[in-house]
């Protein structure tokens, strides 16, 4: 049974046989072989051995340092490194080396770090007296480029230190200096520019004017307030709102503009007190100027008795002020009524004055004074306010303070508009020169560093008046 078991299988067997010896030869080597990564380094033609495959390794280990000291060893296309490197960075670089020779079947890396302080050192000293003797090599270039650098720095120097042309171009000072900083900054950029291509380093002016640029962004960011007053400054320099010496009411707060800065505008008060006033709030203000023109209004109100005969109340105001020494002619004083109160008439009075020879709060205190004493004497009264008092559900009582209010005294005797009684003192009207002195004396401390032109052009186009 067995032989005829046998003589049945012989014809499977044979076409198993056939089948195999006609598979191509290339494709099972293809799957018996490893490719190695990347592009390799050949070694010559014919056959490769494990011995070339070693000569060549460390060949190109010895050329390459920090390599020179890993021990190769090759067995049937398997290559074992060992020994130790100086950084794990230099036992990849062999393992890739090695993955591009042709013939290495596979790789066993058993390369260690070394961990001694003293083999450590070495590849940082290394590049260290690289890097020295780079420097060393570059120092005479650096220092021609360094002084064609101060050359153009100091041209740009001298240049911009001069007082023409930048007078010339522009008659406000601040304007002149910021435009002459400009410039000199040009000329160093350009010196710059000019060490950088002497060093073959042009490229690196991108990197820097980008890096410069991002950290001005940052600055700009965090000196907001800063920057804004400095805008603000320019501005003020360029328009010249007011000049030194000026009285302005800036929101609410008056003084005499001592002088303007970079960062706020300096004021004094009456009472002698330094303001310090932002120059970004400055530009953005309403400000009033006293002294931009020289010829100011004052006005004042005075109450008459009701029964008064208003006409003749109004002459005696008029005539009084015309009287007055400091109360300027053109434009004339005038007198007004201005409302009718429960219990009298009020009249509104009003005059001019020069500023420049009279004081305001001194003018309009005298004129107060000599108005009201001319209405006295005139025989006008000028009553209180006048109250009924009821005490019960409606009886009043007698009216006795309309009774004391319509019983007539005997008015004083008339006297001329602004004549002064026996005894009685004019009030000095002159300019207060006190404040004025002291904002001249703050002036004189700090010299250089007013940004306001006392003999320049206003925001008008015209030069100051006082």
């Amino acid at each position: 049974m067995r032989p005829v078991l046998s003589l049945l299988c012989f014809p499977v067997r044979l076409a198993i046989l056939v089948v195999a010896l006609s598979l191509p030869w290339s494709s099972v080597h293809a799957q018996e072989t490893v490719e190695p990564a990347g592009p390799t380094i050949e070694i010559g033609e014919g056959v490769i051995t494990d011995a070339e495959i070693r000569s060549r390794i460390q060949t190109i280990f010895r050329e390459i340092e920090g390599l020179g000291q890993i021990r190769v060893s090759v067995s049937s296309g398997v290559v074992t490194l060992s020994g130790q490197v100086e950084e794990a960075a230099a036992a990849n670089k062999a393992e890739d080396l090695v993955s591009r020779v042709s013939g290495v079947v596979a790789i066993e890396n058993r390369l260690t770090e070394q961990t001694a302080v003293t083999e450590r050192l070495k590849p940082v000293i290394g590049r260290f007296e690289s890097r020295l003797q780079q420097t060393l090599d570059y120092l005479p270039l650096v220092m021609v480029a360094g002084l064609v650098w101060a050359l153009i720095g100091l041209f740009g120097w001298f240049v911009t230190t001069r007082r023409q042309p930048w007078d010339w171009l522009t008659p406000n000072a601040f304007i002149a200096d910021l435009l002459r900083q400009t410039v000199w900054l040009a000329f160093l950029m350009f010196g710059a520019l000019m060490a950088l291509d002497i060093l073959g380093a042009t490229a690196v002016l991108g990197t820097i004017l980008g890096a410069v640029g991002i950290i001005g962004l940052a600055i700009g960011f965090a000196v907001k307030d800063t920057v804004e007053n400095y805008i603000a400054s320019i501005l003020l320099s360029v328009r010249q709102p007011f000049q030194p010496r000026d009285f302005i009411a800036l929101e609410g707060t008056e003084g005499f503009v001592i002088r303007l800065t970079s960062r706020a505008t300096i004021l004094m008060d009456i009472d002698g007190n330094h303001i310090r006033i932002p120059n970004a709030t400055v530009f953005k203000a309403k400000i009033v100027n006293y002294t931009r023109n020289p010829e100011r209004r004052f006005s004042f109100e005075l109450g008459v008795d009701a029964d008064s005969v208003l006409h003749e109340a109004l002459a005696v105001c008029h005539k009084t002020l015309d009287g007055l020494d400091f109360v300027l002619k053109k434009p004339e004083p005038g007198a007004w009524i201005e409302q009718v109160g429960d219990s009298n008439v009020v009249i509104g009075v009003s005059g001019w004055i020069n500023q420049t020879e009279t004081d305001f709060l001194k003018a309009r205190s005298e004129a107060i004074r000599t108005v009201k004493t001319a209405l006295e004497a005139a025989g006008f009264a000028l009553p209180e306010p006048i109250y009924r008092l009821r005490f019960d559900a409606g009886a009043a009582l007698p009216a006795i303070a309309e009774q004391g209010a319509k019983s007539e005294t005997k008015p004083a005797p008339a006297r001329p508009a602004a004549e002064t009684m026996p005894g009685e003192e004019v009030t000095n009207t002159h300019v207060d020169e006190a404040v004025l002195k002291k904002v001249d004396e703050e002036r004189e401390q700090q010299t250089g560093a007013d940004l306001l032109s006392s003999n320049g052009q206003d925001e008008l186009g015209t030069r100051p008046t006082v």
